[in-house]
């Protein structure tokens, strides 16, 4: 047993019918899963019960639609802060993430909904900040393109300044609700923000008072150059897609020593990358499961994935049967995961059919498929050599893939020392061991 203090941090990202593109075909997923609140609470439910750190929900504020898109389970679900808002009234533990995008929202809004999410949650919200990488998303706010990668990720630093100024805008004790002096709040305890910058004008102050958590956690996940920066900068959970442990431990390392320049510690941030467990009794089991829904994915289907992955590239005129193209560097989507499925494919010598295929489950996320003490091994094997603080848990298909992650691989991370029996505190800050923002007013 791992008798160090050290123990993981563990989310599990919800994706309607789970991960795999083709899950939804399958007769143990329910179709239907993307608007069945039911469904999600059985979820919450599991994970908790698990003492998973969180659930997380992504996000993206485009339908998926033509053909193609019209075999995916991916263009109807709960708006994230909707969902985890309801989600708060019937958990008590967990931590709640959702996604809201930098590029498509103002951040008086984003500040104010999850202000209100921490409250309503008691200190469990957290915030996963991210510039949109769906072309498609423009279109629908009043623009004929998308935004460009480098202006993006200058809104979005913008933005982050703004809200957290928002979230700051009361003090702790700044509503005496005194009925006796009838004074409601002390007018030395706010601050208006005033905000002049490139992209936003916010005087403020918010109509929120100040959260449980003082500020509710910022989670980031983009991994390019311009990603990291803002990372270490911002966040204090990231999200990130790595395919091997020494691609994991270079970007752990990297982004840890990107901190001191920001007055910052190491332990101020924890990284989670992404890592698809599909876990069973046998390994054989683990196998067959995997290649069940393996098998459902139409090439048409897994190639459209792909492309969107790639960084918005319409790859349908491509043959299947032959290799990615040479694709120019995206200025629409993730130049992270561009670069790291290109890579993938030249590595492996995949095909277009096959390197769909290759992602149709965890979209280019390390896999683990096999026994609880074959995924233990390989998570303790990152975890305890500088390639992460925990995971960001993805399962093929819901509820039975977590299940069996709470059934099978949770005792067995527990059994080893590496992953908590009980909850340590009341607030997602504590759970995870990072400190509340001090009060700006002292």
């Amino acid at each position: 047993m791992n008798t160090s203090a050290r123990q993981m941090k563990l989310g599990a990202f919800l994706m309607a019918t789970g991960h795999h593109v083709a899950a939804w075909r399958h007769p143990d997923v329910p179709a239907g899963a993307g608007l069945d609140f039911k469904h999600y609470r059985h979820l919450a439910e599991v994970a908790q019960a698990a003492c998973f750190d969180v659930l997380f929900v992504a996000d993206s504020v485009a339908a998926a639609t033509g053909e193609v898109a019209s075999r995916m389970a991916r263009s109807d679900h709960f708006e994230p802060l909707t969902l985890l808002a309801a989600l708060s009234a019937v958990t008590g533990h967990i931590g709640l993430i959702a996604t809201a995008t930098t590029t498509y929202n103002e951040p008086y809004h984003v500040a104010r909904k999850f202000a209100s999410l921490d409250h309503l949650s008691g200190g469990r919200a957290g915030w996963n900040l991210v510039t949109s990488d769906a072309a498609a998303e423009a279109q629908n706010f009043g623009l004929d393109e998308h935004v460009g990668h480098a202006e993006r990720y200058r809104r979005a630093q913008e933005f982050h300044q703004v809200v957290t100024g928002l979230w700051n805008s009361w003090a702790d004790d700044a509503f005496t609700r005194d009925k006796a002096s009838g004074q409601y709040y002390d007018p030395a305890k706010v601050q208006v923000l005033d905000h002049h910058g490139e992209f936003f004008r916010v005087r403020g102050p918010l109509n929120v008072a100040r959260s449980p958590q003082g500020q509710p956690v910022v989670v980031q996940a983009g991994s390019s150059e311009v990603g990291r920066d803002l990372a270490a900068r911002t966040a204090e959970v990231v999200f990130t897609a790595q395919t091997s442990l020494t691609c994991a431990q270079a970007f752990y390392a990297d982004l840890k020593g990107r901190l001191a320049a920001y007055g910052r510690s190491p332990e101020s941030l924890k990284i989670m990358p992404g890592v698809l467990v599909v876990v069973a009794e046998t390994e054989s089991q683990a196998q067959a499961t995997f290649e069940s829904f393996q098998n459902l994915v139409e090439p048409e289907v897994g190639v459209a994935l792909l492309g969107r992955m790639l960084g918005n590239f319409d790859l349908s005129g491509y043959p299947l049967d032959g290799p990615l193209p040479e694709l120019p560097l995206t200025d629409s989507g993730q130049r992270s995961r561009q670069q790291l499925l290109t890579a993938l494919a030249q590595r492996e010598g995949l095909n277009l059919a096959q390197l769909g295929r290759r992602i149709a489950g965890g979209r280019g996320h390390y896999s683990l498929i096999g026994t609880p003490a074959q995924v233990a091994d390989q998570m303790q094997l990152w975890f305890e050599n500088g390639a992460a603080d925990g995971f960001n848990v993805l399962v093929p298909h819901l509820p039975g893939g977590l299940e069996d992650v709470a059934r099978l691989l949770v005792p067995e991370l527990q059994r080893r020392g590496l992953f908590r029996t009980e909850y340590e505190g009341t607030t997602l800050r504590e759970n995870l061991g990072l400190q509340r923002p001090a009060n700006p007013f002292e």
